[in-house]
């Protein structure tokens, strides 16, 4: 029968049977994957060709949230919708240039932080790492709200009622996920992707049916909502928007960078991302697609007529309406599954920040994965508190991400060779900063008005002619930029009095020698000559005779299989 939802009985079960399979299949993959015991943890590299790899790149854009955020961005039209999911899927192809520099500048690391700990310093790559902590608990919170309103959606349990049934799967996915996880690390995690691209696939095409058997389209409402099919004033500004929020995200999350170091080749990295960009926009476009299909068929009469919550949950209103109740009991078994793979990413990425940023990947396997009880027991506490547009958590995530990662990325051009971590601390932000201050400036030295703009309080388009979301993302990158460059002509200042002074060597512009892969390995500092301290240079050539130590001890046998 259409427009019904499974009993409440049967909603327990699927919800709960789910999980057990889940946490089954994640544990016989733990088991196998460590049966190696020289297996590390953290990470994986050279082991994935490009079918992994395209799973895995595909995976980490298609939680339970992509059933929430792009059918509600089709509600303003079919213009945002394409830009959305393009903007979902091309940043993909920069990740394979950008990795090849990555992996000749640092070839020892796995995440981004890394690189940034070898370029601009501790204090730069500890910046760095706080924030992306921080991102991934945005997007961790991001994830358990979306799955809490999936199960809303499709069960129609309410927070009123049903609010421990609504709360108690969110834990029990949070263990779940943390028991295979713990054990299997992120190898663990590569083969859940895979699964969880592989289901996000079933449940696109199921739905599509679904919709296309079961719906009725008013072509009458076609005619009078035919503004959805015409270019808009907020189309227009994602088309800068978007792009700009989810490439610097993307950079800030670093299980985007443990998949490239555990690609085999550049080969399959490269051909892994261009199939994973495909699948991405033809995925979410055929999902988004469902926000105009509910406009026609007067399941959504637009933003002005509903409350605050339904155009987030859109594609789940137009199959309660029209779709019998097995549908739904099939998308909450896929809705599930997809959150706990795309949840254990998350962790995963956690842990490796925690444990290479922060401990420098010297404590022992088992406090690293202790690092996944505590992660639990802070987020989940706090992801019981539902949060109504999870879009919102998004665009906070993005807009931090947009802030910060313009002046890190400049680490990877050499002609900027004279920037240091001062530089870019300075960039990162500054770059917040001049989002307060064009909040100030448009506001009308509003400043709560203009704090709200950090954490983006009134979504992507309050009203109409609103240009506060387009001057925001504006401001951020641009502001970045503008402020590494205030940050480094305030050193070159500083110094260049300095050495008038004191009379101490004026080197900001001595290119540093190169760096010694033998000195990176193992992780070990390596302190920047420009920065004019006599100890960096000492330091430094400590470093060196280590690694040339370690060269002299290898065997004849290994050094031919090194120049080869």
């Amino acid at each position: 029968m259409a427009g019904s939802y499974p009993s409440d009985e049967a909603s327990m079960a699927i919800i709960y049977v789910t999980l057990g399979v889940f946490l089954v299949v994640g544990l016989v993959i733990s088991y196998f994957v460590t049966r190696n015991k020289t297996a590390d943890f953290l990470t994986a590299a050279k082991t994935a060709n490009y079918g992994v790899i395209m799973c895995n790149f595909a995976a980490q854009g298609l939680g339970a949230g992509l059933q929430l955020t792009y059918p509600e961005v089709a509600t303003y039209g079919l213009q945002p919708l394409i830009t959305y999911a393009l903007a979902a899927s091309l940043p993909l192809l920069t990740f394979p240039p950008l990795a090849a520099q990555l992996r000749k500048k640092c070839p020892e690391g796995f995440i981004l932080t890394e690189f940034i700990r070898v370029r601009f310093g501790v204090a730069a790559s500890l910046f760095l790492s706080a924030f992306t902590i921080i991102t991934l608990y945005v997007f961790m919170l991001s994830e358990m709200t979306s799955i809490y309103s999936v199960i809303e959606s499709l069960t129609g349990w309410t927070p009123e009622e049903h609010n421990v049934w609504l709360i108690m799967p969110i834990f029990t996915e949070m263990m779940v996920t943390m028991l295979y996880t713990a054990w299997g690390g992120f190898k663990t995690s590569l083969v859940t992707d895979t699964i969880q691209a592989t289901l996000f696939i079933i449940l696109v095409v199921v739905c599509t049916i679904a919709i296309a058997v079961n719906v009725e389209i008013d072509t009458d409402l076609i005619q009078q909502r035919s503004d959805l099919l015409k270019d808009s004033q907020l189309g227009w500004q994602l088309l800068y928007i978007l792009p700009v929020a989810i490439v610097f995200n993307n950079y800030f999350l670093s299980s985007y960078w443990q998949r490239c170091y555990a690609a085999r080749s550049q080969k399959d990295l490269t051909i892994g991302c261009i199939l994973a960009a495909i699948l991405i926009f033809c995925m979410t476009f055929l999902v988004g697609f469902s926000g105009l299909i509910a406009s026609w068929s007067n399941v959504y009469p637009g933003p002005d007529n509903v409350n605050e919550e339904s155009s987030s949950t859109v594609l789940f209103l137009l199959i309660n309406k029209y779709c019998p109740a097995w549908i739904s009991g099939l998308m909450l078994v896929l809705s599930v599954a997809l959150s706990c793979a795309a949840y254990d990413t998350l962790q995963t990425a956690l842990v490796a920040t925690v444990s290479n940023d922060i401990f420098r990947n010297k404590i022992n396997v088992w406090w690293t994965r202790l690092i996944l009880v505590v992660n639990a027991a802070v987020i989940g506490p706090v992801a019981t508190n539902k949060v109504n547009d999870v879009l919102i958590l998004y665009l906070i995530a993005d807009l931090v991400s947009a802030a910060i990662m313009p002046a890190m990325l400049l680490g990877f051009t050499d002609r900027l060779y004279f920037l240091n971590g001062w530089d870019v601390i300075v960039g990162g932000l500054g770059g917040i900063l001049t989002v307060f201050l064009f909040g100030l400036v448009y506001y009308d030295g509003d400043a709560s008005s203009a704090g709200a703009l950090l954490i983006i309080n009134e979504g992507l388009y309050p009203s109409y002619n609103s240009f506060e979301c387009l001057g925001t993302f504006i401001a951020a990158p641009v502001g970045s930029i503008l402020w590494t460059i205030a940050g480094f002509g305030a050193r070159l200042l500083f110094t260049y009095i300095r050495s008038k002074v004191t009379g101490a060597e004026f080197n900001i512009f001595s290119k540093p020698k190169p760096l010694d892969p033998y000195a990176v390995a193992g992780h070990e500092q390596m302190l920047r000559p420009s920065l004019g301290d006599r100890e960096a240079e000492s330091a430094n050539s400590t470093l060196r005779h280590r690694g040339a130590g370690r060269r002299e001890n290898h065997s004849d046998g290994s050094d031919e299989e090194d120049k080869k």
